[in-house]
C-alpha cells in the first residue's frame, strides 16, 4: 500500500497551485469586493465600496483545538467562520480573506487539501473572495485569516462602545451548543443517554459554526448601537461591551435561549445548564445593544434573515456585568480567557 503524500514531495509552489485551484473552483460567483489582481500574486489588489472593516483570527493547534477531535475540515471552516462573524458583530459584509498556514510534517496533502475545500465552500456561501495569504512549515498546525468586509455605503460600522444606560441586551440563536459539543467531542460517554439526533446537533454546533453576517447586517440597520459576538461566552462577551460603553450589562440567566441538549449534557458532565449557556463560547451568536423602542423591528429584521432575537436584559448605570438568576442572585461572569493558564 502506497504511503500519504507528504507536503514536501514536490515543493510549496505546487501545494499552493492546488490550493488556489480549489479556491477558484469554489469561488462566489458576486464577490462584494471588486478584484483587481487576486490570488497568486504578490498582493491582491481591490477596490471596496463603504466603510473597511478587517479583523484578523488565529487557530492555534493545542490551544484552540486538537486533532484528535477536530477534523481538517472542521478546522478550515471554523477559523474562516470565526473571523468573519467578527465583521457580522459590526454589521459589515464580507469582502476577502487571507490565509496563512504553518503546517507540521505529519499533515499530509489530503488533510490540507480538505482544510482548503471546507473553507473554500464557506467562502463561497457568504460572498468571500480568498485573495492570497502565506504558506510555511511549523511545529504545530497553525491556520491564521485575516478578512476585510465593508458597511453599507453612508452607514458606519456598529462598534462595542455605543451603549447607553437604559437599552435593550438581545441575543441571536441558541446559547451553549458549542460547548456541549465540544464535551461531546472530548467525553463520548456523556451522550449515553442523550438523543442521537441532538447529540449530533451539538457536535456540529461545536465543528461547523456559521457566521451571522445577514443577522447582523439586519441589527446594524434596525438601529443596534452596540454590538459583539459570542466566541468566550455571553458573560465575558457582555463585559466588553460594558466596559467600552461604560455601562452595566444586566442579563436575565432565565431568559437565556438554551440549545436543545445543553442542560442533559451539563447535567452528565456535573455541572450547571448556566455554565455552558453564559460561560461557553464559540457559538457565533451576536450579543446586540437596542433602544427599547426599535427592538420589535430588530426581532422582525432577524427573522426576515431566518434567525431569532430574544431579549435578556438591559443596560444600566454602573460598570461590569451581573448575572442574574431567577431567586435574584447575581453570578459573576466567566469565559473563555486567551492568555488564562489551563
Amino acid at each position: 500500500m502506497p504511503s500519504e503524500p507528504k507536503l514536501r514531495d514536490d515543493g510549496e509552489f505546487a501545494l499552493i497551485a492546488r490550493l488556489a485551484e480549489r479556491l477558484r473552483r469554489a469561488a462566489p460567483a458576486k464577490p462584494a469586493t471588486e478584484v483587481h489582481v487576486g490570488i497568486g500574486d504578490d498582493a491582491a489588489v481591490t477596490v471596496p465600496g463603504g466603510a473597511t472593516v478587517t479583523s484578523t483570527e488565529a487557530l492555534i493547534e493545542g490551544v484552540h483545538f486538537r486533532r484528535e477531535t477536530a477534523p481538517p475540515a472542521a478546522i478550515g471552516r471554523k477559523a474562516l467562520a470565526a473571523a468573519l462573524s467578527d465583521l457580522a458583530a459590526m454589521g459589515a459584509s464580507a469582502g476577502e480573506a487571507y490565509v496563512a498556514l504553518g503546517l507540521p510534517d505529519d499533515f499530509v496533502e489530503d488533510d490540507c487539501l480538505e482544510l482548503y475545500d471546507a473553507l473554500a465552500a464557506l467562502a463561497a456561501e457568504s460572498g468571500t473572495a480568498v485573495l492570497g495569504g502565506d504558506l510555511t512549515r511549523a511545529p504545530v498546525l497553525v491556520l491564521a485569516i485575516t478578512v476585510v468586509g465593508h458597511a453599507p455605503s453612508g452607514s458606519a460600522p456598529v462598534a462595542r462602545d455605543g451603549a447607553s444606560v437604559g437599552q435593550v441586551l438581545a441575543v441571536t440563536g441558541e446559547l451553549g451548543g458549542a460547548a456541549a459539543g465540544l464535551l461531546l467531542l472530548e467525553r463520548p460517554e456523556l451522550a449515553t443517554s442523550l438523543d442521537p439526533e441532538i447529540a449530533a446537533a451539538l457536535r456540529r454546533r461545536q465543528l461547523e459554526p456559521t457566521p451571522l453576517l445577514a443577522s447582523g447586517g439586519a441589527l446594524a440597520s434596525a438601529g443596534a448601537s452596540a454590538m459583539i459576538d459570542i466566541s468566550d461566552g455571553i458573560g465575558a462577551d457582555a463585559g466588553q461591551i460594558a466596559a467600552a460603553s461604560r455601562v452595566r450589562a444586566s442579563i436575565e440567566l432565565e431568559r437565556l435561549p438554551v440549545q436543545a441538549g445543553v442542560a442533559e449534557v451539563a447535567a452528565a458532565a456535573e455541572l450547571e445548564r448556566v455554565d455552558l449557556a453564559a460561560a461557553g463560547g464559540e457559538d457565533y451568536e451576536l450579543l446586540a445593544v437596542l433602544p427599547a423602542e426599535l427592538t420589535e423591528d430588530a426581532t422582525a429584521a432577524v427573522s426576515a434573515q431566518g434567525g431569532r432575537l430574544t431579549t435578556i436584559g438591559r443596560t444600566a448605570p454602573g460598570e461590569g456585568v451581573e448575572l442574574r438568576g431567577p431567586d435574584g442572585s447575581v453570578r459573576q461572569p466567566l469565559g473563555f480567557d486567551h492568555l488564562r493558564p489551563r
